[in-house]
């Protein structure tokens, strides 16, 4: 066996036992055969700016060591703050392979200043970048070693941080189509409907209320008509599924619509400009993104930009979970308490790091 291939072994097995000891909470076990984890991983908050917000973070760093890599970790859309589930296997297993961790509560969340609805995706981006200057300050860091993660929306914006960074050194893009949202959430919400007992009926008429605003918002449909079906739907007890406004919530000023801009958003045109290594991983059951479609451009964008590499992880829902019977929950409690357990998944990423950061 050669020394890269031990290497990258040992640090996936690094990174699968701190990830499986993060399952058991050390509350359930006696004070008796209770031990504190090894290596210790050393916290410490910051807090930096993007523009006039103020953000809060955490970073995690090993407790020994130097010129240390980076990850900053970029939110899904309903993981906002750093106390989330998703994360904690960055924070646990990334300082156990030597790599720090920054995590920071985003705009509007938790101790972080700003509005969420006044944050585009690129502001949003910038608010990693801006994470990775501070982390970059750090005496252990190594900056020329810093790079992004991201999982469903966050996939999004590591990629585009990183296009929009000169100085980056990797991004990881988990569970995040090569689709516009709109065109994600047409997808996700079909299948919601399906998997909580809807008819094709009614997932047709929730895709023509969906297709009206959208419409609306482009400027294709009138407002009449955008109220219309919306009104429509509001009768449905799907309307809660649907994730439409409510008429009475219609924007009428559709051109400056923050979601006119979100839904529209071309995650192809990022990935073009990002020439830095690349790794993008999808689920091979995950209800909410179209991944055949995915996969099908990136068969074609792999072959012209070397440094993409992605994977499916067989049997590992949008979060990297190992479902059971899917019901596609999304109430704050189920969002918080997700986090990845598909071990395919740890071991994909915990190699690609070694690789990029030991090449």
């Amino acid at each position: 066996m050669g020394r890269t291939m031990r290497r990258d072994l040992a640090s996936m097995l690094v990174f699968c036992v701190w990830v499986c000891s993060a399952q058991r909470s050390p509350a359930l076990a006696s004070d008796v055969w209770y031990v504190q984890a090894k290596p210790a991983v050393v916290a410490q908050e910051i807090s930096f700016a993007n523009g006039d917000t103020r953000l809060v973070a955490t970073a995690y760093l090993p407790e020994n060591g130097d010129h240390l890599p980076a990850v900053i970790a970029l939110h899904g859309a309903s993981e906002p703050t750093r106390s989330a589930a998703l994360y904690r296997h960055l924070r646990e297993g990334l300082p156990a392979m030597g790599i720090a961790v920054l995590i920071y509560d985003r705009w509007g969340s938790g101790e972080s200043s700003g509005n969420r609805n006044n944050a585009d995706y690129e502001a949003l981006a910038d608010d990693a970048i801006a994470g990775k200057n501070a982390l970059a300050k750090f005496p252990r860091i190594d900056p020329k070693r810093i790079g992004f993660w991201g999982l469903s929306q966050g996939g999004w914006l590591a990629v585009l941080a990183a296009a929009r960074d000169k100085d980056t050194a990797f991004a990881i893009s988990v569970s995040a189509p090569l689709v516009t949202p709109e065109k994600q959430m047409e997808f996700a919400t079909t299948n919601l409907l399906t998997v909580r007992g809807h008819s094709r009926e009614d997932a047709e008429r929730m895709l023509k209320a969906r297709r009206a605003w959208i419409g609306y918002l482009n400027g294709t449909t009138s407002r009449a008509q955008a109220l219309d079906e919306i009104r429509k739907a509001e009768s449905q007890p799907w309307f809660d599924l649907a994730f439409l406004p409510r008429a009475s919530n219609l924007t009428t000023d559709p051109e400056h619509s923050s979601a006119r801009k979100e839904m529209a958003y071309d995650p192809i045109a990022a990935l073009r400009k990002v020439k830095v290594p690349l790794l993008i991983i999808y689920g091979g059951e995950d209800p909410w993104v179209p991944v055949p479609q995915s996969i099908k451009q990136l068969d074609i964008l792999s072959k012209q930009q070397e440094n993409i590499r992605y994977a499916v992880v067989a049997d590992a829902s949008h979060e990297m979970m190992l479902p059971a019977r899917e019901t596609m929950a999304f109430d704050a409690k189920t969002m918080n308490e997700n986090a990845p357990q598909a071990p395919g998944y740890f071991m994909l990423m915990a190699s690609w790091l070694d690789r990029q950061l030991h090449r």
